[in-house]
This record gives structure tokens, C-alpha cells and sequence, in this order.
């Protein structure tokens, strides 16, 4: 790996399918560790950064995608792919998505750089940086560039993006008498 083909993401960038605790078998394929970046559009530093990265990995894999030295990108699957356009999704809206995988586990830290051990800290909806990095692919006659998933900095707390709500989120605190100190 290159560093010109790594990229860190900015502070407004949301997981989504956020698969970062346990590897699962996703395809049939490997266990991976996974989650799809939602890249607001307005990031236009990440959105370089990425677009950069992909066309150095390009350049860099060569030999994998069968050895021309130039590539019609429309041939070429790439991985930064547009929300508006392919997804029916809120969330996804004014924003580029990324789906990013690693059968390396992400070491998972916060805004101070301290290991977060607590699996309900990360989740599909908080917003995170994370550090990804492209690389040629070329299985089966599909070529492209993919992208590996490298670390994650939890930078804040955002809507859940599924089906389960944080209990923060469904309650608030209730006091009462047995919340009294009685022994005086």
C-alpha cells in the first residue's frame, strides 16, 4: 500500500452498516470487518482526497487490471459512489458513500485517541474519521479499485441508522422515592 493511495476522512463522515466489532461473512466470501462511509458532498477536502487516492491506486495497479497504461474509468468499478443517485436514503442524501472492509480488525479509538472497548460507542449513524486505503482488484474479469478499511476515531454521537434505537435516545431520567438516600 501506498501512502498516496491512503486517505483519513473528515470529522462529518457517518458510518452506516457498521460491522467494526465482528468479522461476518459477507457474499459468501471471507469474514470482514466492514462499513459503508457516508461522505457529505460539501467535504470537498475528503472528496478530493479520495478521488486522488483512486486515481493513483489505478496508476499503481496496472499490472492487476491487465496491464494498460490507461483506463477508461467508466470501465473500471470504483468504489465512491454517489448517494443521491443510487440511494432511496435520507441519510444518503448531499452525500458520497464508500463501503470499505478489512479482515484486520479496526482499532477503534476516540476523539483523544483511547481505545473505546464499549461495542455500543460505534455504530451504524456516529460520526467518525476513518482511515481507508485503495487498492487495484481484478477477480473473475472484474476490475476496479477497492477499498480496505484501515482505523476509526469515534468523533460524535449521531442518529441511529437502523432498526435498533440507543436507549438514550427512548428515554429520559425518571426520579422518584426509591431514588432517596433514607438512612438519616
Amino acid at each position: 500500500m501506498s501512502q498516496n493511495t491512503k486517505v483519513v476522512t473528515g470529522i462529518d463522515t457517518r458510518l452506516a452498516y457498521a460491522n467494526v466489532w465482528e468479522p461476518k461473512h459477507i457474499n459468501g466470501g471471507k469474514k470482514r470487518y466492514s462499513v459503508s462511509l457516508i461522505i457529505p458532498k460539501s467535504d470537498k477536502k475528503t472528496i478530493k482526497a479520495i478521488k486522488n487516492a483512486i486515481n493513483v491506486a489505478i496508476r499503481e495497479g496496472v499490472g492487476k487490471l491487465g496491464g494498460k497504461k490507461s483506463y477508461n474509468k467508466a470501465s473500471l468499478k470504483l468504489p465512491l459512489r454517489d448517494g443521491d443517485l443510487e440511494r432511496n436514503d435520507s441519510a444518503y442524501q448531499d452525500s458520497y458513500f464508500i463501503y470499505a472492509a478489512s479482515i484486520t480488525a479496526p482499532q477503534i479509538v476516540d476523539k483523544h485517541i483511547q481505545p473505546i472497548l464499549d461495542h455500543n460507542e460505534v455504530y451504524s449513524g456516529c460520526y467518525a474519521r476513518v482511515s481507508v486505503n485503495f487498492y487495484a482488484f481484478n477477480i473473475n474479469g472484474n476490475r476496479g479499485i477497492a477499498c480496505g478499511l484501515g482505523n476509526i476515531q469515534k468523533i460524535r454521537d449521531g442518529k441511529s441508522l437502523g432498526d435498533h434505537a440507543r436507549a438514550s435516545d427512548d428515554f429520559t431520567v425518571i426520579y422518584d422515592n426509591s431514588d432517596k438516600d433514607f438512612s438519616d
